[in-house]
């Protein structure tokens, strides 16, 4: 498992991240299973939200009920969460008041004294950043939070929390995989009248993100597109599923562990961030944390999946 120090934290974190937003209604065995078949392959790092589960941090109480982890034993996990999308209401909100109540019931929930990282989930319209900045600086000062991040955020929009925010933005959690990939897309296409993939949806994203030092951490990186279904093993998807099945044979892994390789060996020193609830694909998946795809296999991959390489 490749490791790196999170810039602008002191942290230490795998580059593959296990997602628990499905754990809601699995048995505390289950769980259990889940996050030490993670933690045999080196993942040390779960991602949550106070939104994910069947009430208002459902899949943070179900993590802390089945695993009871002790002090010592929090220690050597890196917990990450979310707050800003309003439960069950459907809009956002990024006020002092909503984000510190969010941390605390996401604390009390998780049974932990502090959070490793914070991410606002997703842009708020409506956002004051002045007001996310009192927030952050509140919840750093008490220890509540060592590191915070945005989710789904352009660079323009992390520039204006930026303006206000005193500290550094480690993180944006964006979707990505190799069927999506307009991050990608469009830089390679760039300049090229009449196709849609040259047309920029997100400000040059990943090259903003090298330059100031924000890991991107990909979700859905086995979604054909928005929630639509896996390309993986997909009729959707003929031409690419029969390059990874080849580069798995020839890497000796299995085609979890390419789609997983495909987004490690972008030199932007990316985290994927799964969300199966599978053991065995947890432990497929980390096999393509290290795996040294070629330019050419990289290329051929993005190719298959729809992509024009001028």
């Amino acid at each position: 498992m490749r490791t790196f120090t999170l810039p602008g934290t002191d942290i230490t974190v795998p580059n593959v991240v296990l997602g628990l937003m499905r754990i809601q209604d699995k048995s505390d065995e289950e769980v259990r299973t889940l996050v030490r078949t993670a933690r045999e392959v080196g993942i040390d790092f779960v991602d949550h939200a106070d939104i994910y589960g069947s009430e208002l941090h459902g899949c943070e109480r179900r993590f802390a009920e089945a695993m009871r982890l002790s002090p010592s034993e929090r220690e050597q996990w890196t917990i990450q969460s979310k707050a800003g999308i309003v439960y069950g209401k459907g809009y956002f909100d990024f006020s002092y008041e909503h984000i510190v109540a969010e941390v605390e019931g996401s604390l009390q929930a998780l049974g932990t004294d502090y959070l490793d990282i914070l991410l606002l989930h997703r842009p708020d319209a409506l956002v004051e950043p002045e007001e996310v900045a009192r927030a952050f600086d509140d919840l750093h000062a008490a220890g509540k939070v060592r590191a915070f991040g945005v989710s789904n955020h352009t660079p323009r929009q992390i520039d204006l929390l930026k303006k206000h925010v005193n500290q550094p933005l480690v993180a944006n959690q964006v979707q990505l995989s190799v069927t999506h990939s307009p991050l990608i897309a469009q830089g390679v296409a760039a300049n090229m009248q009449g196709l849609d993939q040259s047309v920029s949806r997100d400000e040059g994203l990943i090259d903003y993100a090298r330059l100031h030092d924000i890991t991107l951490q990909a979700w859905s990186p086995f979604q054909a597109g928005f929630f639509d279904g896996p390309f993986l093993g997909s009729e959707r998807f003929p031409e690419l599923n029969a390059v990874i099945e080849r580069l798995a044979a020839q890497y000796e892994v299995t085609p979890t562990a390419i789609a997983v390789a495909w987004i490690t060996r972008h030199p932007a020193n990316m985290q994927v961030v799964l969300g199966t609830t599978t053991p065995q694909r947890v432990a497929d998946a980390a096999a393509g944390s290290d795996l040294p795809l070629t330019r050419a296999e990289w290329y051929e991959m993005f190719r298959a999946a729809g992509y024009t390489v001028p």
